[in-house]
């Protein structure tokens, strides 16, 4: 399995007065007594408000500006990270993708970053229908990211799939569940694992099934993978996709995957998002990048529900562990429901012979909870 690359030398903080001055105002800034807190699975962010000495020093505009400290934090892996550098990244997006917000400084191990104005689509529209106008935008998002020059991109790691190697991009991403997400946490889970019913082969049973088609070659782009309602600030209309921290370079088939069952579109929406996105990306010149697409996006989004119900079944377990207090009736009631829903979607793609009923799951969570891997674990809280 190929492993992110390094952090580069002149990816290392800044020196000089300047620069220190820089981060002393950007440690206050951080620790604003009035600071937004913006937490998600993979980082902690604080939005304040831009002072002058900072905005004129970072040579940018203090009126009525807010900027957003953003600092990584410890997770269990759950997904790729071929990047480990979002701040180098944003460098080379914020060019090509004007709306995205830019990183102003790289601290190490923390960085400032402007802030974009807006609200989360999750907080506009949480569920249902998202409208027309919406997806269209969507759909010229993805059109535009694939025209990111890749040779501006930071290097992959070695050993990374050719772009047109669609198969072993997609066993690549079979391999990292397997190795980096199912196999390390399958001791720790174990328990809970087999008893909503999800056997310790069913990713190799996946890789190896003889049924499924094999992928047809695409050009490779680069790809956000995480486009869902919270990941999206709505502004007056438009959109900006935020948080490139999981971002690849790949089958750009993968991440229109990735955006239908975590938009958790209806079917009718589905069928819509696919065909303005094929649209989009022909009219873009990508046409070379949706060959194969009626047979090879089924393969992606089985895979997408399947290798998601790991990280969904270890989340409403950790979640249960990280409370204020002991959980109670309602949050292991709510943390089965997760629970049935990760593996109701991943019960096809797998192959599993029972999917449990909410009893069966909570009964399971409690079981993980008493037990050595639950309330037990040293530093859980």
């Amino acid at each position: 399995m190929p492993s992110p690359p390094p952090r580069t030398p002149h990816e290392a903080p800044k020196s000089g007065r300047r620069e220190s001055w820089i981060r002393r105002l950007a440690d206050a800034h951080r620790d604003h007594p009035d600071r937004q807190v913006v937490a998600g699975h993979h980082n902690i962010n604080y939005v304040v408000p831009l002072g002058w000495s900072l905005a004129l020093l970072l040579h940018t505009m203090p009126f009525r500006a807010r900027v957003k400290c953003r600092m990584p934090r410890e997770a269990v892996e759950v997904v790729p990270r071929i990047w480990r550098s979002e701040p180098e990244l944003l460098a080379v997006v914020s060019r090509h993708l004007k709306e995205v917000p830019r990183c102003l400084r790289d601290f190490g191990d923390w960085s400032l970053h402007s802030y974009r104005a807006g609200r989360a689509l999750s907080e506009v529209q949480p569920e249902g229908p998202i409208g027309e106008p919406m997806m269209r935008s969507f759909a010229e998002f993805f059109a535009r990211t694939a025209a990111v020059p890749d040779e501006e991109l930071p290097p992959r790691p070695d050993g990374w799939p050719e772009s047109g190697q669609s198969q072993e991009f997609l066993h690549w991403l079979i391999g990292f569940t397997e190795d980096r997400v199912h196999g390390p946490n399958r001791a720790r889970f174990d328990r809970l694992f087999s008893a909503v019913g999800v056997r310790p082969d069913a990713m190799a049973a996946f890789r190896d099934d003889p049924d499924r088609p094999r992928l047809t070659p695409r050009p490779f782009c680069l790809l956000h993978t995480d486009v869902h309602r919270a990941n999206v600030v709505v502004d007056r209309k438009q959109l900006a996709v935020i948080d490139w921290e999981l971002a690849m370079y790949g089958d750009p088939l993968h991440d229109l995957a990735t955006h239908l069952v975590r938009m958790d579109y209806e079917k009718d929406e589905q069928i819509r998002m696919k065909e303005l996105w094929e649209d989009a990306m022909c009219r873009a010149g990508h046409v070379d990048m949706t060959a194969g697409m009626t047979t090879d996006l089924p393969v992606y989004l089985d895979f997408e529900y399947a290798q998601s119900v790991f990280p969904d079944v270890m989340r409403a377990a950790l979640d249960l562990t990280v409370l204020p207090d002991e959980p109670d009736r309602a949050d292991f009631a709510g943390a089965a429901v997760r629970v049935c829903r990760a593996v109701r979607r991943a019960a096809e793609p797998l192959r599993l012979t029972a999917v449990p009923d909410e009893d069966r799951a909570e009964e399971a969570l409690r079981e993980w909870y008493a037990g050595p891997f639950g309330r037990a674990l040293p530093g859980a809280r």
